[in-house]
């Protein structure tokens, strides 16, 4: 006997991904402004306009809501363009410039998506995890950086500390600092820490 095939409304696929994507932008900000600890399911979805069993219908629990927001962060963050960019140049500053540029346009891309998870790791069950997570194909982006950098021209510096300086000025904690913490406008801040790395990648 044929098995009956359950039809599926293109429609509805289509309202329940929209309806998801909500949940996730209510999430995303919610996290941003007050903290993954101090936001619950029912603020998520008076935030999407639908019901908490909605919620929990469409993207799972609070941990779920989150993890999707990494996943989406990491799909997002556009490193390996960036990368791209850094290998394509010959030039031990033009490769610096192509990292400030590409490094740049990530964090400020998906800046309420990295404050969601900033402000999520001390209330996180498994912060660490989550951070790692997060962070893994960045460092490995930065890391490959350092090495492009040290086939160009000598260095006074052995690679993994080049990429340890890398991390410290063009990962999201050095971004952070200047333009969340302390107010700068992205263009300030990618001037200066680009000068930073070239001054320093320049001494012994």
């Amino acid at each position: 006997m044929p098995t009956t095939r359950k039809y599926v409304s293109p429609r509805r696929e289509q309202a329940a991904a929209q309806t998801r994507a909500e949940i996730l932008r209510s999430a995303t900000r919610l996290f941003a402004e007050r903290g993954y600890g101090r936001v619950t399911v029912a603020d998520i979805a008076a935030g999407a306009g639908v019901s908490a069993k909605a919620v929990f219908a469409s993207a799972g629990s609070k941990s779920d809501i989150l993890n999707e927001i990494v996943d989406t962060a990491v799909r997002a963050s556009g490193y390996e363009r960036a990368i791209g960019a850094v290998l394509a140049e010959r030039d031990p500053e033009a490769a610096l410039g192509a990292l400030a540029r590409g490094t740049r346009a990530g964090n400020e891309g998906m800046f309420a998506v990295h404050e969601a998870i900033h402000k999520a790791l001390p209330s996180h069950e498994d912060g660490e995890a989550l951070w790692e997570r997060a962070t893994a194909d960045y460092r490995t982006a930065l890391r490959t950086a350092a090495h492009h950098l040290h086939t160009l021209a000598p260095a006074p510096r052995p690679e993994e500390e080049t990429a340890d300086l890398l991390w410290f000025w063009f990962g999201p904690g050095g971004w952070r600092t200047l333009v969340a913490e302390n107010g700068w406008p992205w263009d300030r801040a990618e001037a200066f820490l680009l000068r930073t790395a070239i001054a320093t990648l320049r001494t012994p």
